[in-house]
């Protein structure tokens, strides 16, 4: 074995790359946006979350606690009715809400406490700052009910979800879109690239076929393998792994088949600004690791710092994720606003991406 020929081998790999930017940004630049952008998002200044207070109680007690909260940086209160929260925790403007029974301070002098802490439920992980400061809260309470120990059992309440719900229950709904997302972008984005390589779509356009006829096809080609794929995906999701739903089931594949479109028009985009298969995959860092991140999948969009927030606010996943979750775990149908407004944006980025897909083929071809 001559250590020079081998030398010679690995200089001319390394030279390649020196040569290929787009391989070298994806090397040592994209592990540093991508461990940075989740640094922010981890321990970047949160919004904290919404929190109504309804103090009913007769007595002192109830009112120091919830100054007590008020001075909280964990969470943002506003003083609010019993009979306000529900209807506050479904338009989105409250997260939660703590009602102070009206013998609040007779149950703290007993030493038993059990404020009603209604949550929102939809989204893992919101209720948890809300407790925290709950629990920081009875500090106060405490020094009040002196020499007697104080039996913190707050009662939680929640509008959707519940205590019966497991961490894939929640993460279910994203993970279903984001599959189906990211694996038709994947297989569009390199099979529609070896058209390209092959001579295959250049033949095409000298054809008679006008190029909005190609796309098309193209576009339904790939969609109708998505589509069997969505099927295949949400009956797994439901029948084998039993993630809890309470909507429509016809309404989820119609948010995948959404997606669906979505990703095979961002694929087909996207693969004009490949050669190589190596390339095609290069786009991923760029079109899904963001939106993993930061579409609400993991970390809820409203606990984002608010700059990420704006962009968490552009990216189609998103609405799509949000869409899916009203569904799954909300029980949400084609009535609700909320839910019109994320398929309304998701068909929005449809159109978007044919359109982009369409002027790029006309300018790489013709």
């Amino acid at each position: 074995m001559s250590g020079r020929r081998v030398l010679a081998i690995t200089r001319r790999l390394l030279q390649g790359f020196r040569r290929d930017r787009r391989t070298l940004a994806l090397l040592f630049v994209a592990p540093l946006v991508i461990l940075g952008l989740l640094g922010y998002l981890m321990r970047g200044s949160s919004s904290a979350p919404a929190v109504g207070l309804a103090n009913q109680d007769t007595g002192p007690l109830g009112g120091i606690v919830a100054d007590s909260l008020r001075h909280s940086s964990l969470i943002s209160t506003s003083d609010i009715s019993a009979g306000q929260g529900d209807a506050k925790l479904k338009d989105g403007s409250l997260v939660a809400y703590i009602v102070f029974p009206s013998d609040f301070t007779q149950q703290a002098q007993a030493g038993n406490v059990s404020p009603q802490v209604h949550l929102e439920g939809s989204q893992p992980g919101e209720d948890t700052p809300v407790i925290r400061a709950l629990q920081q809260s009875m500090i106060s309470l405490a020094s009040q009910v002196a020499g007697r120990d104080v039996n913190f059992q707050p009662q939680s309440i929640y509008l959707y979800g519940g205590a019966d719900y497991d961490a894939l229950d929640y993460f279910g709904a994203g993970f279903i879109g984001l599959a189906v997302f990211f694996l038709v972008f994947i297989i569009t984005i390199v099979a529609f690239l070896n058209e390209r390589s092959q001579g295959t779509l250049e033949r095409l356009m000298a054809s008679p076929l006008r190029r909005g006829e190609i796309m098309l096809g193209y576009m339904i080609g790939f969609t109708v393998l998505a589509l069997v794929q969505a099927v295949e995906v949400l009956v797994f999701a439901l029948a084998v792994l039993q993630i809890r739903n309470q909507g429509n089931v016809l309404l989820i594949f119609g948010m995948e088949a959404l997606m669906a479109i979505a990703a095979v028009n961002l694929g087909i985009f996207l693969s004009m600004f490949a050669r190589t298969e190596f390339q095609a995959v290069q786009f991923i860092p760029i079109a899904i690791v963001p939106q993993l991140i930061l579409s609400g999948i993991v970390f809820p969009v409203s606990t984002e710092p608010k700059i990420l927030q704006y962009v968490s606010n552009v990216l189609p996943l998103t609405y799509a994720v949000d869409g899916m979750r009203a569904i799954m775990v909300k029980g949400a149908d084609l009535t609700w606003p909320s839910l019109q407004l994320d398929a309304a944006v998701v068909v929005g980025f449809c159109v978007l991406f044919i359109a982009a897909g369409t002027a790029t083929l006309r300018r790489r071809v013709a």
